[in-house]
């Protein structure tokens, strides 16, 4: 994979100069910015899907509520969608994450919209791409970048989803490696710069899906940066899949990604100890998209945007970061205050290179 050119060998000059001078900033969650807009069945159908419920439409499957796909809110309320990208580049994010958490056929066969998993990607890349071109023309000194987002889908290849049958498995390798490979077509011909794996519990989905853009990028000649991040699922410090911080990243490092981060389920506190594991073994950049604290009873996050940029100013502090952002429970505000209290502070250095002076 290494010895392909860049697709965009222009842009990856621009995104490897901006982490050599300073921390760049990720967007914040997409899913508490949808929830704010309190859409209903019919808000999440719009025009293109109205009729679907009555299996009148050639698009849908048949009777099947699509409450709760944001995914879907790409196609059908895209101007939305690209609010949200707009207010946290507003905020200050340097990279924007497309709206494409769910857009595998594994996971839109939940809603029955498996054949839309291609147009997804692409109409959410090219979304974020809009707002970020947008954003550079008006401030050509700072370029925006869009990040692919593969999600890790609604299956496990390592784990068995029947407790009297560890044996079994729903997917396979080969199914996650097809589902990736669409999905990342569609999200670089959508204009992504970077793609993400992110999110991933099950090591062996983020392998799949690391083998599908390796041969995504030989079938096509060239290839994009790839940005991985785990999730430490509680507070064993493990992944779902049972990986320490130290063995999730040996495991994915052949990668050669750009950065190796965490991001979800835990707040900042929680995870530092993790991130402290990666930016003291790993060459690459270090990333992190923490939430907003830990979800309390009613699954709301309390964290003030004050409060979790003290704790990642700390870790900014301590050379622990490349890449910074926020996962669930995470607004423009939480953005706006993570930015300000990381800039002027140096980024992590890679081993083997010697930090200029100030």
């Amino acid at each position: 994979m290494s010895t392909l050119p860049w697709l965009h060998p222009d842009r990856v000059t621009a995104l490897e100069n901006a982490l050599q001078q300073r921390i760049l900033i990720l967007d914040g969650a997409m899913g508490t910015m949808l929830q704010a807009h309190a859409l209903d069945e019919h808000g999440f159908r719009g025009e293109r899907f109205e009729h679907g419920r009555d299996g009148h439409a050639h698009e849908h499957g048949g009777a099947c509520d699509l409450k709760g796909n944001n995914d879907l809110l790409t196609l059908t309320r895209p101007e939305i969608i690209r609010g949200v990208h707009d207010a946290y580049l507003e905020a200050g994010a340097d990279l924007v994450e497309t709206n494409t958490f769910n857009s595998t056929r594994i996971s839109q066969a939940d809603y029955k919209l498996q054949h839309l998993a291609h147009e997804l990607n692409l109409e959410g890349a090219r979304l974020a791409r809009a707002a970020c071109d947008a954003m550079t023309a008006k401030t050509p000194e700072k370029p925006r970048f869009v990040i692919g987002v593969l999600g890790p889908t609604s299956r496990t290849a390592s784990l068995s989803p029947d407790v009297n049958d560890p044996g079994f498995r729903n997917v396979t390798f080969e199914e996650l490696a097809a589902n990736y490979t669409e999905a990342a077509s569609g999200l670089i011909d959508g204009g992504a710069d970077v793609i993400m794996v992110e999110t991933i519990f099950d090591t062996l989905n983020a392998k799949a899906a690391l083998f599908a853009l390796s041969e995504l990028f030989q079938q096509r000649g060239a290839r994009v940066p790839v940005m991985i991040s785990g999730t430490i699922t509680d507070r064993s410090g493990r992944t779902l899949s049972g990986q320490t911080a130290e063995a999730f990243y040996y495991s994915v490092r052949h990668a050669q990604p750009l950065s190796v981060g965490f991001n979800c389920a835990l707040g900042a506190e929680d995870l530092r100890p993790h991130i402290q594991v990666l930016a003291d073994i790993t060459d690459s950049r270090v990333s992190t998209h923490p939430n907003a604290g830990l979800p309390n009873a009613f699954a709301e996050y309390d964290e003030t945007p004050e409060h979790m940029a003290g704790v990642i100013g700390g870790f900014a502090r301590d050379g622990l970061l490349n890449l910074v952002g926020g996962c669930c429970g995470t607004t423009p505000a939480h953005i706006k205050a993570i930015a300000e209290a990381v800039a002027g502070l140096p980024p992590r250095a890679l081993p083997g290179t010697v930090r200029e002076a100030a």
